[in-house]
Formats: C-alpha cells, structure tokens, sequence
C-alpha cells in the first residue's frame, strides 16, 4: 500500500533529492545531479516558467514509511493552449522496479493535470527549456551529459506499461575529435562559403557578450520559433544564458555565422561539466564551487565538449553554413594543445533529419537515445508522432 505525499517542507525536499542516490547506488554510469539544478526549477523566484505555469511534485512512501518514487506535474499554459488537446507535462520520475508504484504516480499526475483542464500529458519532460531533463533514456547505458536524464532501464516499460505512446525520440551523437571520418562534402561546402565574402564565421568574446547574445536572439527566434512547443526569447533572456555559461565559456567551442554582417546561425558547445559535477555529491556550496574551478582550470579533467544548440535562419538553411562553422572550430580541435578529445551532439530530435544528416557527415554515430512519451487522458485518441514543422 502507498500513500503519496506532496512536497512542501525541508523533509520531503530532501526525500526527493534523495530517492535516486538509493536507486541508484549499484549504478556505475549515473551521475548525480546537482541539487540547486533540481531546486531551481521549482523556484517561482528563479524559474520563468512560473510566469504562465505551475509546477507541483509528490514523493510515494510505502507502508514501511520509505520514499520508493517521485514525479513532478506542470503545466505552461502558453504551451499547453498551443496542442491540438491542451497538454501539461511530467519529469522528475523516479521509482522502484514496480508498476503498482508507477501506475499510482502517473494517475495521481493525471488527476491534478485533469482537474486544471489538460487532456494529456508528456514525459519525461522539463518544466523549462528544452535542452536540460528532457526525455527517457531508453538505449546508451553510457554517463549523462550535464543536466541530461540517465535512467535505469526497467522505466521504459513502467511507462509503456501504463499506456504512455512515444511521440519523438531524441539523439545524442558522438565522435572522437582526432578522429578524420569527416564527409569530403562538408569541405566543398565550406570552401564554397568561404569564397564568397558576404560570409564571415566567428568565434564568441567573453568582452562583447551583449552584441553576441543579440546575435544569438535573432538566430534562434528564426531558426527555432518554427517548432512547436519553443517559445521565442527575449535579449534580456538571451543575455542571461551567455552570461551563466560564461564561467565555463571556451571561446573555441562557440561560433556565429553572419552575411552582410547580419546573424544568420550559430553553433554552441560548452565543456560536458557533468565530467567535474560527478566529483562534487550534489552539493554546490562555497567549497563544492572551488573544487569545480580547480578540476575544471587546474587538474582540467573535463575531455569532452557538448553540443548544446545549433541553428541557421531558414533563408541561409542548405547554402552550407553549417559546413562552415564545422570547418571553423575543427581548425582549433586539431590543434596539438585542444584539450577535448570528445564530442556529443545533445539533444537532435530524429524529426530534424537536416541536423541528423549534419551530425552524421561529421562523423558522429548515434550513442544514446531518449524518448519522449504522451498519454492522452481519452484513451480512444492516438497520439499523432511529433513532425518538424516547416
């Protein structure tokens, strides 16, 4: 018998931050979040999202009085509106190898999201932007990227089990930097860019972040507005995520594309900080942030770079801009000095088959992949798979 319990004091904050270190403790290739990355995103105070949402989270104790799972319910209601059946979401699940103890998490999300006019629901999903707790790992028994999911591999049928239907899967790719299995053809289409001088790629500069966050405002709203379920940013938002990177930012991992001086695309890769958070036990304290920056500048034990997002404005899309920008930072990966040896593209949705092709001609092979599910709460609708929307 279980009873579940919402959270809303120090004790079941705790408990939830918790549950997976026991889940987990067997397991080589977790990593442990850090807890203000989990925190954050019920904070009304720092999570934007509160702005038109809300956001509740349970933990499910058994009779022995131990937590054996938790979930998270939320619901933005700009997006929700925007689904052909108003759709709230579910993350954060965690829980025991037993479908009576999931079925009990998933109904009680159902009954809350229900009760505030949604007729389904996605998970596992992030109440916030797309790049981060987004989706169920359902092959790559490989560590996570920074503030990606990792899952034990019983999950996928907890969730199929219940009645969940995939609506789109996520890749992740990976390469060796070294390594020289590049397409010829994304060559002759950097070459083709760089005879034309309308084209300028460029690195980005710590001392100019404000242009550059402006620059990265206008490519994403164009390249990125077009998908469903992606809300536009502001420059004030934009600025703020240049501004929160920029204590890790390496200058060599970000490149933005322009023609006539105008931003047409940029590719951004930051340091996997998943490879130093692994250290640190979920703390981020005083001491827990000096030990980042001594592992992370001194003992640089951080080899593998992540691409977080990649975008090109529709009207410079297939003119080989993408070629260029690769072209652009393998001149600083094969340099004796570079000091990643890896690369994973995070997060390319299978439904972008122009950046799955991007990622393949570079040599990537497909390394892990996560799913996302919808349930509708009428049974006798199916759920539509996810299509790009161009």
């Amino acid at each position: 018998m279980y009873r579940i319990v919402e959270v809303r004091c120090r004790k079941t904050r705790k408990e939830f931050l918790q549950l997976p270190v026991k889940l987990y403790r067997n397991n080589p290739n977790w990593i442990r979040p850090l807890n203000p990355d989990i925190e954050t995103i019920f904070d009304p105070k720092k999570n934007k999202y509160f702005k038109n949402g809300e956001a509740i989270r349970w933990v499910l104790v058994d009779n022995q009085g131990e937590t054996v799972g938790r979930i998270a319910a939320f619901i933005d209601y700009t997006i929700a509106k925007n689904n052909t059946q108003q759709t709230g979401g579910i993350g954060f699940f965690e829980c025991i190898n037993s479908q009576e103890a999931a079925n009990f998490l998933f109904s009680k999300s159902i009954e809350w999201l229900a009760s505030r006019g949604m007729e389904a629901m996605d998970g596992p999903i992030n109440f916030g932007d797309r790049d981060r707790w987004w989706g169920l790992l359902v092959e790559g028994d490989f560590e996570p990227n920074y503030c990606m999911d990792y899952h034990l591999s019983y999950y996928k049928n907890l969730f199929e089990n219940f009645g969940f239907k995939l609506f789109f899967r996520q890749l992740t790719y990976h390469r060796y930097i070294n390594s020289e299995n590049v397409d010829p053809i994304i060559w002759e289409k950097a070459k083709r860019v760089a005879s034309n001088p309308a084209y300028r790629i460029t690195n980005i500069s710590k001392r100019n972040l404000e242009k550059f966050a402006d620059d990265f405002r206008i490519v994403y709203n164009s390249a990125w507005g077009q998908f469903s379920g992606v809300k536009k940013i502001s420059k004030a938002h934009a600025l703020s995520l240049l501004k929160t990177f920029k204590p890790i930012l390496d200058e060599r991992l970000v490149y933005f594309a322009y023609h006539n001086n105008e931003p047409i695309g940029f590719f951004v890769m930051i340091p996997d900080l998943n490879q130093v958070v692994k250290y640190l036990n979920g703390k981020f304290n005083v001491f827990a942030k000096l030990k980042l920056l001594y592992l992370l500048k001194v003992r640089k034990v951080c080899k593998k770079a992540i691409g977080l997002i990649f975008g090109i404005v529709p009207e410079h899309q297939g003119h080989g801009i993408d070629a260029a920008m690769v072209e652009a930072f393998s001149k600083w990966a094969l340099q004796k000095d570079f000091p990643y040896t890896e690369l994973e593209l995070n997060w390319i949705g299978e439904f972008n088959s122009p950046m799955c092709k991007v990622a393949e001609q570079i040599g990537g092979k497909v390394k892990k992949v996560h799913a996302t599910y919808r349930y509708m709460f009428d049974q006798t609708k199916e759920v539509v798979p996810y299509q790009r929307e161009v």
